[in-house]
């Protein structure tokens, strides 16, 4: 007989394991899909009924305290959920290709037909593209409180699929979500000044480096007391490392940190590059230099010097070039175009914003200068 003391049993709790998830991963998706299903039909109901005058003044408020009574314990639907899935129907309702009526509440997501005006000649057309499976299941996939980020702060179709993608694609938190929508991330990817076309060669790096990046980065994690004094260097350096966190979730999740004050030999002599990290989805090492005040166009020549010593000292076999990005707080166009006219390696000019610097809207949620220092 065989002494079942000595029998492995990793194979056999690896696949129980990973069913197991499976099914709840699934459990767990069909019934966020369901939801979503439920919020929408809900939402047509209440906005036909509300907005069209059939309801009395605060409908939405007696409706859901009665719904409490009928249901005790029920969730989700307080006055502002409900408000919620109002605004989540009206804001995909317009772009419906059925003829369907809310009264049937027969009105499905997988309806949705997105609408997009495109110029031909002189003219502009509407074309109509029905949402692609991929598209639908990742709409389906994320939580209502994600939707709701997005259909109140994203206005246009294809920019709400962006986000829904990332956030189904790259787990996103809610709040990393609110970042990216406060940022702009739709708007500003592919728009860093780069010499990426003349340096990459190959097409579909090219066109990966170029999304990795933005033109503009909000450091909303650093406060300065005064707005008009702004800091130097090193001061940058040791904030951006000390929230290091923050600022990778800025960049985006393919960055990795591999440390600040880089340091590089070249004839015996030491140079220090300011912040370094590598990011996996280019498999290149990124190299960012923190400077104040506008864009010189020497620095495109000492950052072309680091990135080679780095291809050179540092990089593996396997990884593409090093990629550079000089991090400022204000670009000329044609200055960043002709300092980088005759150089070798590929970089590009990003600006960035302060915690200072942001609308008055949203400086209240951000902490104060006293309270920053205390968490650093």
């Amino acid at each position: 007989m065989t002494d079942v003391k000595h029998i492995s049993y990793t194979d056999a709790i690896q696949s129980i394991k990973t069913a197991i998830l499976r099914s709840r991963y699934r459990a767990a998706s069909l019934a966020n899909s369901e939801m979503l299903m439920l919020y929408f039909r809900v939402g047509g109901y209440i906005s036909q009924n509300s907005r069209e005058g059939k309801w009395g003044t605060n409908a939405i408020e007696t409706i859901a305290i009665q719904l409490q009574k009928e249901l005790p314990g029920l969730r989700g639907f307080g006055a502002t959920n409900m408000k919620y899935m109002r605004l989540f129907f009206e804001a995909w309702a317009p772009l419906l290709n059925s003829s369907v009526t809310t009264d049937e509440l027969m009105i499905e997501i997988r309806q949705l037909q997105l609408t997009n005006l495109q110029s031909v000649g002189n003219k502009q057309v509407t074309i109509n593209r029905q949402l692609a499976t991929d598209d639908l299941n990742m709409f389906l996939s994320i939580g209502f409180t994600h939707h709701c980020e997005i259909f109140t702060k994203a206005k246009e179709p294809d920019s709400r699929l962006f986000y829904i993608q990332k956030c189904a694609t790259e787990f996103w938190s809610v709040e990393k979500l609110k970042y990216h929508l406060k940022s702009d991330l739709y708007g500003k990817q592919g728009a860093l000044p780069s010499n990426f076309t003349k340096t990459i060669s190959d097409a579909e790096l090219r066109q990966r480096a170029l999304q990795s990046f933005k033109d503009e980065y909000l450091l909303d994690f650093i406060n300065i007391e005064d707005p008009s004094d702004e800091p130097d260097e090193r001061v940058l350096e040791r904030k951006i490392v000390a929230n290091v966190q923050k600022f990778i979730m800025a960049l985006g999740n393919d960055f990795s940190f591999i440390g600040s004050q880089y340091r590089v030999e070249v004839d015996e002599k030491e140079y220090f590059i300011d912040l370094l990290f590598f990011n996996r989805r280019l498999q290149s090492l990124v190299a960012f230099e923190l400077k104040r005040g506008e864009f010189k166009p020497e620095y495109a020549g000492k950052l072309n010097f680091y990135l080679s010593a780095l291809d050179d000292t540092v990089k593996l076999d396997h990884e593409n070039p090093s990629i550079g990005i000089i991090l400022c707080k204000s670009q000329r166009k044609t200055t960043v175009e002709f300092a980088f006219r005759d150089t070798s390696k590929p970089m590009g000019v990003a600006t960035y914003r302060l915690a200072s610097e942001l609308p008055e809207q949203y400086r209240g949620i951000l902490p104060d200068a006293k309270t920053l220092r205390q968490l650093l």
